[in-house]
């Protein structure tokens, strides 16, 4: 049984703007920093292709395919896999088991120069832990590199 669990902030700046910051890799990697220090991904965000996020210091993470890339508005993405630390991809362990299938939206909703990132979550309840504690002060990060 998967769990759906939400998180929005606005903020202060175009969609344009919020959006390169979210996905651009140096941007990228300070804002996750904040809830999953190490944390970077690699691969190409398009339609279709395969993300493997990844802990630079330890190795290891997850694998996404990106199911709908709609730029400056949508992302949909489904975690398709777990990855060892040597890269390895890993679908059969009972904890890859529990996380593959877990799906991650951003929508980006700009309105008088304001932008909501809306950002859902459908995941097993053994990770909403981990995305309660974390999304908060990801998103707070997001916020600040954007604005200022």
């Amino acid at each position: 049984m998967m769990e759906t669990l939400e998180f929005k902030i606005d903020v202060n700046a175009n969609k344009e703007k919020v959006w390169d910051t979210m996905l651009q890799l140096e941007t990228y990697e300070q804002w996750v920093g904040v809830s999953w220090p190490g944390s970077t991904y690699q691969g190409e965000w398009k339609q279709g292709q395969h993300l493997k996020f990844v802990s630079k210091d330890q190795g290891g993470g997850t694998m996404a395919k990106l199911l709908e890339f709609r730029p400056y508005e949508y992302v949909h993405a489904e975690h398709v896999a777990m990855l060892n630390p040597d890269n390895s991809e890993d679908r059969d362990s009972d904890m890859a088991k529990g996380w593959i299938g877990t799906t991650e939206t951003y929508a980006f909703n700009e309105k008088n120069g304001k932008t909501e990132v809306k950002v859902q979550i459908k995941t097993a309840p053994a990770w909403a832990d981990m995305f309660n504690e974390g999304w908060p002060n990801a998103l707070a990060k997001l916020k600040e590199l954007c604005e200022s």
